[in-house]
């Protein structure tokens, strides 16, 4: 049976998911990758796809913004359609000087400061990692791809607009990087994780450096859809 927010019969999602947050990613996925791609949801114009990729099925689906969004639709996916392993592409703001716009990263571990995982399941925690099988495939089909990572801890951030620290005080995403030894920002995966831990499945994240926090280099909406290619195939690869 659909959900209030999948359109999709059981049996139309694959096992593996890749879930972008913007719809629009999905269906770019779906046109560009996939073979005999056919959509199986639109419900609230979240855009979900199954085909296959060099012969092996595959569904991709948006998330929407934020670990409430993601959150619903990961569960659902998990707990109702025997989605096995969800591997989020996204896109993520860089904290670390040492990285740079298009570099890919995969997530080790995901902190936050949200309360998704203590409301939904009571756990206490701020760090959940992802899951290590899936990580090594990720790895190794960048590997194999020549594709280079960068490995580390993320931050899933509540808040997209942080208010301007007041004067001589340290801006909030220094102080994170600093104590928390992120890489950089995003606004899912620590939703995606634990609802992978809570529901017994399996779930990572590699995400594209579309801005760096510090010095105002950006990339636009439409190379953010179309650009994020390298992610893309990487988590293809590891089917």
């Amino acid at each position: 049976m659909p959900t209030p927010h999948n359109s999709a019969e059981k049996g139309r999602v694959a096992r593996t998911v890749l879930m972008p947050g913007d719809p629009l990613r999905a269906r770019f996925i779906a046109e560009t990758y996939l073979e005999n791609p056919v959509e199986f949801n639109r419900v609230r114009g979240m855009l979900g796809y199954t085909g296959s990729y060099k012969g092996k099925p595959v569904s991709v689906m948006g998330s929407g913004m934020g670990m409430p969004s993601i959150g619903i639709y990961s569960y659902e996916l998990f707990a109702e359609y025997g989605v096995e392993a969800i591997i989020r592409v996204g896109s993520a703001g860089g904290y670390s000087e040492g990285l740079k716009l298009y570099d890919v990263i995969l997530a080790t571990e995901a902190y936050s400061e949200s309360s998704f995982a203590r409301c939904q399941g009571g756990f206490s925690g701020d760090r959940i990692a992802p899951d290590g099988e899936l990580c090594a495939r990720l790895r190794e089909s960048a590997a194999r791809l020549g594709h280079p990572v960068v490995e580390g801890a993320i931050h899933s951030s509540d808040v997209f607009y942080y208010a301007d620290p007041a004067p001589g005080v340290e801006p909030y995403w220094k102080k994170v990087s600093r104590e928390q030894g992120c890489l950089g920002v995003e606004m899912e995966s620590f939703a995606l994780f634990h609802n992978a831990r809570a529901t017994g499945k399996k779930a990572a994240c590699l995400v594209t450096v579309s801005d760096m926090i510090e010095g105002g280099q950006a990339t636009s909406a439409d190379e953010r859809e179309r650009g994020l290619t390298r992610m893309m195939e990487i988590a293809l690869g590891a089917l």
